[in-house]
């Protein structure tokens, strides 16, 4: 059976007075994970003796308490091979494959990112949840950030930003600049979205790094973080992702839309920010070496 993990936190005399439950908040303790350490979990101690949330803390303690075991999942664990781009004891960055869903769906039961996940952490004798803090497509490659536990899960997804490089069909009219246009789904359909007046506000900067052949390749950070919103945005401009079919791209030199997550800067417990990248898989760095007379911006 996997050891727990234990975390630990000083009290500083900044914390003076302040009660067991307060001092955890301001460590970015979740209410969901304190409450889970009180009733599935070992508790809460103080210098090594056990104690109440309402406990008032003094300066020079020593706070520690064990992550409770996690909740059982049905998420098949299997041998797939997985790149790993960095890796700490709160965070793993992955780099998924296009074609290689994220999470089992009815039309992909196994074979998925989650699966491999589970199949590693078994492999090393851990306990594990898969909690991926960012979600692409399955059709999009790069970078996915899993948290390894749910203390690490909502500092993550809270300081997290994504680069995004996707070869555009066309150029847009400004080589940098934002596209602000609200996202909706499209009436009658599940999965395709529209710019739509009633839809949510959404926001992606974008500058292009490089053109030629008619296709233009563009640094993109998509601000709001809506579903299909570079695909939607790009296509809305009159410039749809290099392969992106569903969007009014073309498949003539990609098979898929031409969409990497290639950078992510995140901090995580303890602070300290990380910036990690992620190369472009072989398809789409064909693609940018067949772009006609590429002349950099």
């Amino acid at each position: 059976m996997a050891q727990p993990v234990w975390l630990s936190f000083s009290v500083l005399p900044c914390h003076e007075g302040l009660t067991l439950r307060d001092f955890l908040r301001g460590q970015q303790v979740s209410a969901t994970l304190i409450k889970a350490v009180k009733y599935r979990g070992s508790g809460f101690f103080a210098d090594g003796l056990p104690v109440f949330t309402d406990l008032r803390v003094r300066a020079g303690m020593t706070v520690r308490f064990a992550l409770p075991p996690e909740e059982p999942t049905t998420v098949e664990p299997q041998n797939i091979p997985l790149t790993i781009r960095y890796e700490d004891e709160h965070a793993m960055l992955l780099d998924k494959p296009a074609g290689m869903a994220v999470h089992p769906t009815l039309n992909a039961a196994d074979g998925t990112l989650a699966n491999g996940w589970m199949g590693l952490m078994a492999r090393r004798g851990e306990e594990a949840v898969f909690r991926p803090v960012n979600r692409i497509d399955r059709d999009t490659s790069g970078l996915v950030l899993c948290a390894k536990n749910a203390y690490a899960a909502p500092i993550l997804a809270g300081n997290v930003q994504k680069v995004y490089l996707a070869v555009l069909e066309g150029e847009p009219p400004a080589p940098e600049g934002e596209i602000a246009a609200p996202i909706a789904r499209a009436e009658g359909s599940i999965i395709l979205r529209q710019v739509a007046g009633g839809g949510k506000p959404s926001l992606t900067r974008y500058q292009i790094v490089a053109r030629g052949g008619g296709l233009s390749l563009a640094a993109a950070v998509p601000v709001t973080g809506r579903t299909h919103q570079l695909r939607v945005h790009f296509s809305h401009i009159g410039c749809p992702l290099a392969g992106d079919e569903l969007y009014g791209g073309s498949r003539a030199r990609i098979g898929r839309q031409a969409l990497h997550c290639a950078r992510m800067t995140f901090t995580g417990p303890g602070g300290g920010t990380k910036q990690v990248e992620c190369p472009l898989p072989p398809d789409m760095e064909a693609l940018c070496r067949d772009m006609e007379k590429l002349t950099e911006v």
